[in-house]
């Protein structure tokens, strides 16, 4: 084994349960708006569907680097448009309440415990698409006890741009070589590794991101996988 020091961490859908936090803030904002006919669940999977495509001319340059707090909040006005809804004729505050539900989804219940152990032996830091703020937010939500949070603003760039993981081994004064992404997406894993970082898989049910529907093929041949962080603690012990 590497002499890992530092283990990063994907956040959405590995570490929080993106689609069950936002499918029950979805069902509360289309109640309480007398919407039931929308299917929460839908209009969560189509407001992410939208995530990968309106971030690639950022990936290409062609957009200057914004947040995902603006990113999503562009994504949630079509995603009403794309189910009959006007933003305009629904309360501003009520919608910017629901873009900040990504602020509070909820963590999986390993959670706490694996990243306990795991922190008693090494770093431990997310490394997400999500801005600072929202990680700090996320994980005072949650009770979190990271060492350390990068966001996608301190490189300015979003995964799978190799800026990503090499920046985040830079903040931490880590060799690559000496660093582990632990994910649940293939795509994210498979670009850590070209930076050349360990991989360890996280098996996450439902955690798909629909926004790479038909573009992911699942991979095999990581370092490590496990069912959740407590196996991948013992496998490192």
């Amino acid at each position: 084994m590497r002499n890992i020091e530092v283990l990063f961490f994907d956040v959405l859908g590995t570490t929080v349960d993106w689609r069950g936090s936002i499918t029950a803030e979805v069902g509360e904002f289309l109640k309480r708006h007398n919407l039931g006919r929308i299917d929460p669940a839908r209009f969560a999977d189509a407001w992410v569907g939208r995530y990968d495509a309106s971030v690639d001319p950022i990936r290409a340059g062609k957009r200057s680097f914004v947040s995902l707090d603006q990113v999503n909040r562009e994504n949630l006005v079509a995603s009403l448009e794309e189910f009959g809804l006007s933003s305009a004729s629904l309360p501003p505050e009520e919608l910017e309440d629901l873009n900040l539900s990504w602020h509070r989804l909820k963590a999986w219940p390993d959670l706490g415990d694996g990243l306990s152990r795991l922190k008693s032996r090494f770093i431990v830091a997310p490394l997400s698409d999500g801005h600072a703020r929202l990680l700090v937010n996320l994980s005072k939500f949650n009770n979190l006890p990271w060492d350390f949070i990068v966001g996608a603003d301190m490189s300015q760039a979003y995964k799978p741009m190799p800026q990503v993981y090499l920046r985040a081994c830079e903040l931490l004064e880590v060799q690559p070589e000496n660093a582990m992404l632990v994910a649940a997406h293939d795509y994210d894993l498979e670009a850590a590794r070209r930076c050349g970082l360990t991989t360890a898989y996280i098996v996450r049910a439902n955690a798909e991101d629909p926004s790479k529907v038909g573009n992911q093929k699942a991979q095999d041949g990581w370092d490590y996988k496990a069912k959740n962080l407590l196996e991948l603690a013992d496998m490192l012990q």
